[in-house]
């Protein structure tokens, strides 16, 4: 049987104090890294991100991390890091157009993580990760 793989999904959220306090201090989940803009949290076990937004029509919601805009909402799975790297090498070979190239995120800081995001045909964002220390999914 193979082993379970966390999940990371971000969500937008149009007031993130509010919404900080609800996930912090009413369902108790462990909160990680964060910005002005964005809180990840422990989400047993899972990587769920909030990402402050202002409420509008607008479908192309993006935040930026590291530099690069960041489609919200999107979801992905953290995969181990061969199965990453072969995984976006297939990819490119299947030419997907990538929103996110694959690369290396927070490069030599807490958190350092491979990452990839792509959309499927109905315009869902998706996005897959990898750290090769899986310790640093929540590090601060």
């Amino acid at each position: 049987m193979m082993a379970l793989s966390p999940f990371h999904l971000a969500i937008p959220v149009d007031n993130l104090s509010e919404c900080r306090h609800f996930y912090t201090e009413v369902l108790n989940f462990e909160e990680g890294r964060s910005s002005s803009h964005w809180v990840d949290y422990n989400f047993f076990g899972h990587q769920l991100v909030i990402h402050y937004k202002e409420k509008e029509a607008d479908q192309n919601i993006i935040n930026v991390v590291d530099g690069k805009d960041v489609p919200v909402p999107h979801f992905g799975v953290v995969l181990d890091w061969d199965v990453f790297h072969d995984f976006a090498e297939l990819l490119k070979s299947k030419s997907i157009e990538f929103v996110i190239e694959p690369y290396i995120r927070f490069e030599g800081q807490v958190g350092e993580q491979a990452t990839m995001f792509f959309k499927d045909p109905s315009g869902n964002a998706l996005e897959f990760k990898s750290f090769k220390d899986k310790s640093q999914l929540f590090a601060k």
